[in-house]
């Protein structure tokens, strides 16, 4: 998940995985070292210590099979999926990197109804939750999200790394997902990003119009719908 984010922004997703779809998809997800239930350590962050973290856990929970699960990062979330190939491991990753990197959300979606009927707003709804979040004063504190801060913004990849990370993995088996209303980080970024991946190449590019940061919020369905078709290409491709 993104930089300040809790495990419980993937509530929608996971129920619709994990529990409406559980006979066909298991599904985890986890806090980031510095956000709530995970450890909040003050040494400097880095997504590619992050991306340790993430190993570890799946080692320990013994999915090492080769092209046995598949990745998908938010923001922060999708530069700790990149640092992941990175490393020489003896199990082979099927990485969607959901760069969805922006200031949160388009305002169409904040104004519009909540569908769920709690709220007046989709905005309210939003703000209710992050509340929550910051009462949680254990969950979220200032050290762990400036340790976060401080991860996600030096994170880097030259040309030459993503080409390296693209051979890895198999560009056919990348996907980069960007909202046009992307407010801090534009959505050329994201062009960028699928372009020096290798585009041509078979990487798939998604840009959502009208949409922010938070797709797997805004856009629920549409979202549900790209990583499905996604994993059910990758199985094929064996």
């Amino acid at each position: 998940m993104g930089l300040g984010t809790f495990k419980t922004a993937w509530q929608r997703q996971a129920q619709y995985f994990g529990h409406e779809h559980g006979s066909q998809y298991s599904c985890l997800i986890f806090d980031n070292r510095g956000m709530g239930d995970s450890d909040k350590p003050l040494v400097r962050y880095s997504t590619s210590e992050m991306a340790k973290d993430t190993l570890e856990l799946i080692d320990f929970i013994g999915w090492t099979s080769v092209r046995q699960i598949h990745v998908i990062g938010v923001s922060m979330g999708g530069m700790i999926a990149q640092e992941l190939v990175s490393y020489d491991i003896p199990k082979s990753l099927d990485v969607e990197l959901a760069d969805m990197k922006a200031r949160m959300f388009s305002q169409s979606w904040l104004e519009a109804p909540d569908k769920y009927g709690d709220f007046p707003t989709n905005g309210d709804r939003f703000a209710a939750m992050e509340l929550k979040k910051r009462q949680d004063t254990e969950g979220f504190t200032r050290k762990g999200f400036i340790c976060q801060a401080i991860a996600a913004g030096w994170h880097h990849k030259s040309p030459e790394q993503l080409q390296e990370l693209a051979d890895k993995v198999g560009r056919q088996r990348i996907q980069v997902l960007h909202g046009t209303l992307d407010n801090m980080i534009t959505v050329p970024h994201g062009e960028i990003l699928a372009k020096e991946l290798g585009e041509e190449e078979g990487v798939t590019k998604i840009i959502v119009l009208g949409r922010g940061h938070v797709l797997h919020l805004e856009e629920q369905k549409l979202y549900q719908e790209v990583v499905q078709r996604m994993v059910e290409k990758i199985e094929n491709l064996g």
